[in-house]
């Protein structure tokens, strides 16, 4: 079917509808138009890391892991297996007359909302504190995720949550958001511009104000920058039953029918919640045209005939995928590589790691060693086989008859649990202690998700207190320390707390045998931290200021616990020979980079640029560029980035972008270009400047 084919046919759809029919449709339970052979379909579905909500999947790791890797394809590979894993479920829901809530083919992901307060429970679902790795991981789950066809989609993505949102959760249904317009454009906004660029289907609105407007009816967001100055042709959904925020929450209108006359009018087509029945009221009473409906409808309708909703799904090029391929062995391979790709070594005093059988007393200690929920992170799917920390360290060594093999909780995950203290005497006879601390899903998340924080958020970026004591009694017996962090943010605790640390994040189905497979070095560490580890809370701004300044590592002011970029490896790297050429509008830059190891390992090679007299409000240092590189033992890969003079574009407090003239650094290394960087084992970066 052509493209003005498919045009006439929703348009001959659309004419013969009721009000009521059409407006049945703009809910995201939408209800079968028997008549007109429109079946019902629940517009709701989740594949943030895996198939969500919807029973058995691969469980990948949570998403800021997934940012970890810093790895664009294999990104793409990772959400190209979770369409495959959609599609499966949709083809065998449709056969068996199952038309519900997280069984379709529109998924509410990815989230590309910048991760600028670690206090934020929602991060994890984010590619972390930096617009340009955002941006870039961003673009590679869209490509996943709908395919290579724009007219034809594998599923359809959601650019989330548009704009400016990420936290706090407790007043997200009432809070007006004002940030300078510089940080509106220079930092929140480049991620949304680069998925609309590379056609995502749908964009999801916040639930706040954004200068004085409900963003899921915001003119400016909406119509002004989205529609009219990006060009988007897709659809528009709200967060949920944010609409009716607008009037039980936000007071910007009176009734249900202002609200729904307020999102439409505004190019919000698809309500997630309730609140648009009252659009028939909001046409009766002339505050909605039935026209306005139409032009929703229509991008709706588009939207369902792309996905090939209208056919039997034995028709589509993915109509053989079913059941076999949920969870299937390419799939949990490909979940312990993002696993053990995501872990970042943060801490490796007097090379502990890997270990080897020379350790033959190992003692297992801490309450994430069996917990299913360290693994999970938020929006998860489930399965049978989700392998612990225990579990995968067990699977290593039990072919390793000189290693002993012990394990207790210690303490438990949250603040009323008691320590056992006896179990530090067991540490103290160990070899090596592998201390599994950290998060869980009961601890940070979405409003409503947490058992202990403000809703979902957490009040202390600091390591749980009870956890820490806990692990000062281990450090005090002597015995060397692995500390095994999980997380989905930053997380503040003493340098010195263990003598190696990972941060395993939120690793998935595959995380247990990931992380064993890490600290036994059959995989080499090259996971680098998508945010800034602050040092402690007092070190952040009010958590409801949404300026940038002291935020992320682009302008933070205080010295963090661990910077942006960071990561260590089993070997060491160098980088030379810095070259950077200016040939118009177009700046190459090469450099040389060498593995001084005796190991193969993957590098991130990360390209930062700054001003040399940079303005108070200027970024220290941002990020342009990077890539990931396998490079062999003792050879040298030279690396080539293009960059645009866009690429070194700045704006004002107006939001108006130029290149200022003058004297830029270009640096190229394995971390944000700091002092702390070094201190802490990065490799020294090649740095040269050019002039625009």
């Amino acid at each position: 079917m052509t493209e003005q084919e498919r045009t006439d046919e929703i348009n001959a759809l659309i004419n013969e509808m009721t009000l009521e029919e059409k407006v049945s449709l703009m809910l995201h339970e939408s209800m079968a138009v028997d008549r007109l052979g429109i079946p019902e379909y629940n517009w709701w579905n989740e594949g943030l890391h895996g198939i969500g909500r919807a029973g058995h999947a691969t469980v990948f790791p949570q998403t800021i892991g997934l940012a970890a890797t810093f790895d664009v394809s294999l990104a793409e590979k990772e959400y190209t297996a979770i369409s495959d894993e959609a599609r499966a479920k949709y083809n065998d829901a449709i056969k068996a007359g199952n038309r519900s809530q997280y069984k379709g083919l529109t998924f509410w992901t990815p989230n590309i909302n910048i991760f600028r307060d670690p206090r934020w429970g929602r991060g994890q679902e984010t590619f972390g504190e930096d617009p340009v790795l955002t941006s870039k991981m961003g673009v590679a789950a869209v490509k996943g995720l709908q395919g290579d066809d724009p007219q034809n989609l594998k599923t359809a993505a959601c650019a989330k949550h548009f704009a400016v949102h990420s936290g706090p959760e407790n007043t997200r249904h009432t809070a007006n958001v004002k940030p300078s317009k510089k940080d509106f454009w220079e930092t929140y906004m480049p991620a949304f511009k680069a998925l609309v660029d590379n056609n995502v289907e749908s964009v999801m609105g916040a639930y706040q104000r954004l200068y004085d407007e409900p963003c899921n009816g915001s003119k400016y967001l909406l119509v002004d920058i989205l529609r009219n100055k990006w060009g988007f042709k897709g659809h528009v959904v709200s967060d949920c039953w944010a609409v009716k925020d607008f009037h039980e929450n936000h007071k910007v209108t009176k009734t249900p029918a202002e609200s729904a006359a307020l999102a439409i009018n505004n190019t919000c087509d698809l309500n997630c919640g309730c609140t648009y029945h009252a659009a028939i009221d909001a046409v009766r009473q002339g505050l909605l045209s039935e026209e306005k409906v139409n032009e929703s409808l229509f991008r709706l309708l588009m939207t369902r005939f792309k996905l090939g909703m209208f056919d039997a799904p034995e028709k589509s090029k993915w109509g053989n995928l079913g059941i076999k391929d949920i969870d299937s062995p390419e799939h949990r391979a490909l979940a312990r590589k993002v696993a053990q790709d995501s872990i970042v070594l943060l801490k490796n005093d007097n090379n502990l790691l890997p270990l080897n059988d020379e350790a033959k007393k190992i003692m297992i200690i801490g309450p994430t060693a069996t917990n299913v929920n360290a693994l999970l992170g938020n929006y998860y799917g489930l399965n049978s086989r989700l392998v612990t920390i225990l579990e995968g360290i067990i699977g290593k060594v039990e072919t390793r008859p000189k290693i002993n093999i012990d394990y207790h909780p210690g303490v438990g995950m949250y603040a009323d649990s008691k320590q056992r203290g006896w179990t530090l005497g067991m540490c103290e006879s160990a070899d090596v202690v592998i201390a599994c601390f950290g998060l869980d899903c009961m601890m940070e998340g979405e409003e409503g998700d947490s058992v202990e924080t403000t809703k979902g958020d957490r009040d202390f970026i600091e390591l749980p207190e009870h956890q820490l004591d806990y692990l000062r009694g281990i450090r005090e017996r002597g015995t060397p320390v692995v500390l095994v962090l999980t997380a989905g943010c930053p997380v503040a605790f003493p340098r010195d707390i263990a003598d190696a640390i990972i941060c395993a994040w939120y690793p998935g189905e595959e995380g247990g045998n990931a992380v064993a497979d890490i600290i036994f070095g059959e995989a080499v560490p090259s996971g680098h931290l998508p945010v800034t580890f602050p040092a402690s809370t007092n070190d952040l701004p009010a958590f409801d200021d949404y300026n940038m300044k002291n935020r992320t590592y682009r302008y933070i002011e205080k010295e963090p616990l661990f910077p942006f970029g960071f990561g260590l490896s089993y070997t060491s790297f160098e980088f030379s020979d810095l070259k950077a050429s200016v040939n118009g509008d177009k700046i190459c830059v090469k450099a040389n980079v060498t593995n001084k190891g005796k190991i193969d390992a993957q590098e991130v090679v990360q390209l930062y640029i700054s001003k040399e007299n940079r303005n108070a409000d200027d970024p220290i240092s941002s990020l342009k560029a990077f890539d990931k590189l396998l490079i062999k033992a003792g050879d040298t890969k030279e690396v080539s980035f293009d960059l645009c003079k866009s690429d070194f574009e700045s704006f004002d407090n107006e939001g108006n972008a130029s290149v200022v003239p003058g004297n830029y650094i270009i640096s190229l290394g394995d971390s944000s270009p700091t002092e702390l960087s070094a201190k802490l084992g990065a490799s020294k970066p090649a740095s040269t400047s050019i002039s625009l």
